[in-house]
């Protein structure tokens, strides 16, 4: 081989091309532009951008960015479903991002928090919520189930429960190892000790305070109120009222000063509690409270479902309950009472869906039901759409308005709307909602018509997004109307899976992944069945009363944060 000379070598250097590295002009720009071209990023570039460098990561995590993206994908599709904006057509010029209140729908406290909104954090956990992504973790709180059965309810993060063995507990699901008992009562502490828990309510009137007051009914008749001192996470009983001639206590609800109860004996009681203004009264004993007014039902079937609303100038309570038919089943009725502060009623209205001329079993000689058939008059069309009885009766009923939810064994349920307003108060034609592939033993209605459902199994719990479902409902395809609701509902899975790590739809890896995750759940689920089918949800968790083969009790939180 001849070797080439010097000159050779230089010229043949000379020829070949240079590189130079690519300018980053990215890095020349403001942080105010970097947010503006943020802004128009889908999510999925938006996380990929955190990688980057430590100062995309930075502008990339901004809290106003995620505000807008989490305005486009929550709040304005719910904004489209409002009556009457897509007819105007005006979805695109009067609900575009802004700040305004009135344009954040329920989402306005949110807003209100300013900067203590941590808006990433809130598009990632409704985004678990719509995907079905959580961690579960289970906590056993009794060897054998209590007889009564045990209660429980989920307020802010702690879960109180009460039964006649352990009495009144409280735990706080914002632990990284699971559920902790943070305080403890016994419920023998008064005269009548042998009597047991029978129903269980939370204050609902929303005042601001580091306690969390409850009401507890027992077996029976008799009502006690408690707080829970979150600082010194210890109870304290308050007030302890005497046993009735009633029968114990179905039902309760409370929204401090005023206490609903339903009796054994179907007897509505409405009492009113002492204010407790000064601050150092608040771990007092109560003075007894008063009975404002007391009714007599003859329709009121449980399973019962309770609210109470006050306003300066007096309080509604509304019953939603199971009400018996003729010759078809079983159905469901309203009764909604405004009163004033003195307990004087203003007005009583009922509702049914039933078809017209129907009336409940125990209606005939009382004034509670509708009107009997008169002579001449049509026969009962049982095929239409109105005639929403149902031979088996509810497993679990659900009010928040306008939504009534009837959870039944067949494994459906039935979604009423309720129209309530100064004129009428209308219970609309019942909707099936089929997906569950068992009995349904439990279904609750939250905020912005979501609801969560069981099964009698525990392996199916399936979240509903009722508001979906409606605006979508309008075909009079039977099966496309399945196929809107079993769009609207989503199965959780007890898996934890944020948008960092999908930040994009594929097909292949969604297949992988709900393989995967059925088989995590059922492996998970293998040994915990529903107890009564209790179940409760709030922002971020849901938490449902489980039991095992062996006839363990255990909290089963899914927690989607």
């Amino acid at each position: 081989m001849v070797k080439r000379n010097r000159e050779e070598l230089e010229h043949a250097g000379s020829n070949k091309r240079l590189r130079y590295a690519p300018r980053d002009r990215l890095s020349a720009l403001s942080d105010e532009l970097l947010l503006v071209l943020l802004s128009y990023l889908p999510v999925h570039d938006l996380t990929r951008c955190e990688q980057l460098s430590t100062r995309l990561r930075t502008l990339a995590s901004d809290s106003q960015v995620w505000k807008a993206a989490y305005y486009d994908r929550f709040v304005r599709p719910r904004a489209a479903r409002i009556p009457g904006v897509r007819e105007a057509n005006v979805l695109n010029n009067s609900f575009l991002y802004s700040s305004k209140l009135s344009k954040w729908l329920e989402d306005g406290p949110l807003v209100k928090r300013g900067g203590a909104t941590n808006w990433k954090r809130q598009y990632k956990l409704r985004h678990n919520w719509s995907r079905g992504s959580c961690k579960r973790t289970e906590t056993e709180i009794a060897q054998r189930p209590p007889i009564p059965p045990l209660l429980v309810r989920l307020h802010d993060g702690i879960i109180i429960t009460a039964d006649s063995t352990a009495g009144l507990r409280a735990w706080s699901t914002r632990g990284r190892r699971g559920d902790s008992l943070i305080a403890s009562l016994a419920l023998d502490m008064h005269s009548h000790s042998s009597s047991a828990p029978s129903s269980l309510a939370i204050d609902s009137s929303g005042t601001t305070t580091n306690d969390i007051r409850m009401s507890v009914g027992f077996i029976d008749g008799s009502f006690g109120f408690y707080c829970l001192d979150r600082r010194k996470s210890s109870f304290k009983r308050r007030y302890l009222h005497a046993p009735s001639t009633n029968g114990s206590i179905r039902a309760i609800a409370f929204a401090f000063p005023y206490l609903l109860t339903m009796t054994e004996a179907q007897l509505l009681s409405l009492y009113r509690l002492p204010a407790t203004d000064d601050k150092h009264s608040e771990h007092e004993n109560l003075d007894p409270p008063r009975l404002l007014s007391s009714l007599k039902s003859h329709t009121a079937w449980p399973p019962l479902s309770l609210a109470i609303k006050c306003s300066p100038t007096g309080v509604s309570t509304s019953i939603a309950y199971a009400i018996p038919t003729y010759t078809a089943g079983w159905s469901v009725g309203l009764q909604e009472l405004r009163l004033s502060t003195e307990g004087m009623i203003l007005e009583s209205r009922l509702a049914t869906p039933f078809s017209h001329g129907f009336k409940p079993l125990s209606a005939s000689g009382s004034r509670s039901g509708t009107s009997s058939p008169k002579r001449g008059s049509p026969p009962i069309d049982t095929a239409s759409p109105r005639f929403t009885s149902r031979s088996a009766k509810p497993t679990s009923l659900s009010y928040t308005h306008p939504y009534l939810l009837a959870a039944y064994s067949d494994n459906t349920m039935t979604l009423y709307m309720v129209t309530s307003n100064a004129r009428e108060l209308v219970i609309g034609p019942g909707k099936p909602l089929c997906g569950h592939t068992s009995s349904v033993s439990g279904a609750h209605v939250g905020d912005r018509g979501k609801a969560v459902s069981i099964s009698a199994g525990g392996n199916d719990l399936r979240v509903w997004e009722l508001e979906a479902g409606l605006s979508s409902n309008s075909s009079s395809n039977s099966s496309r109307r399945r196929a809107v609701w079993a769009e609207a509902s989503v199965m959780i899975r007890p898996q934890f899976q944020t948008v960092d790590e999908q930040p994009e739809s594929n097909p292949v890896q969604d297949c992988q992944h709900n393989i995967t995750s059925n088989l995590a759940a059922k492996a998970a689920q293998k040994d915990v069945m529903t107890s009564r089918g209790w179940l409760s949800f709030d922002e971020e968790q849901v938490v449902l009363l489980g039991e095992t083969n062996q006839g363990a009790q255990a909290l089963v939180v899914y927690n989607f944060a």
